[in-house]
């Protein structure tokens, strides 16, 4: 009788997909060491498919939610993500209208000096909005009597006087392209400026 002289071919150890044993595999498609950790990567790569779609739906929604925004949604956008931003500009500045200091625990807003309604083409113009706290900017339409002095004291006389002035009186051109260009500067802005207040090294103390 002759013996066949062939010898199966052992397979390379491996290490296992769900854990760190490394295995001698019986199969060439084997990927677990025992069946537990090849239901528990199975049961993973399904939790990961699902949330890969989960993502994809909810990205697919937001871009057909932004497709049917109308102009006024996009303007209220930019015009939280400017508010945003200039609360964060003028952080460290009291309010533009009264007394209060930076250090106030009540709410603070973003104030026009001219209001939208009065100069609709001022209303994303950084020199018109100033960090007001509530009171003077819910409460009392924006406190003129109090802000105009504080912002000719922060901006200068001449550039209140043109804010003053019939630039304002024009109705605002900005096209939806440019509204989104906008919300997207000032967003990054917005986080940029956290970053720096969160990475801001803290003062020496004496």
């Amino acid at each position: 009788m002759i013996r066949s002289s062939f010898q199966p071919k052992m397979l390379k150890p491996k290490k296992c997909r769900m854990c760190p044993t490394v295995f001698v595999p019986q199969r060439s498609m084997q990927f677990a060491c025992s069946p537990a950790c090849a239901q528990a990567w199975s049961a993973k790569q399904r939790a990961q498919k699902e949330a890969r779609a989960k993502r994809e739906e909810r990205k697919s929604f937001k871009e057909r939610a932004e497709k049917i925004k109308t102009r006024a949604e996009h303007l209220g956008e930019l015009q939280d993500a400017v508010n945003a931003y200039v609360r964060l500009r003028d952080i460290n500045d009291p309010c533009i209208s009264c007394d209060k200091p930076a250090t106030w625990q009540g709410q603070w807003h973003a104030s026009h000096f001219k209001s939208v309604g009065h100069a609709p083409a001022l209303r994303f113009n950084l020199l018109n909005i100033h960090k007001a706290c509530s009171v003077c900017n819910k409460w009392k339409s924006g406190n003129y009597v109090g802000y105009k002095p504080r912002l000719e004291k922060k901006i200068g006389k001449e550039a209140v006087d043109w804010l003053e002035g019939p630039a304002g009186n024009e109705p605002l051109k900005i096209t939806v392209a440019e509204i989104k260009e906008l919300k997207k500067f000032y967003r990054a802005e917005v986080r940029r400026m956290k970053k720096a207040f969160v990475n801001q090294p803290e003062e020496e103390t004496a």
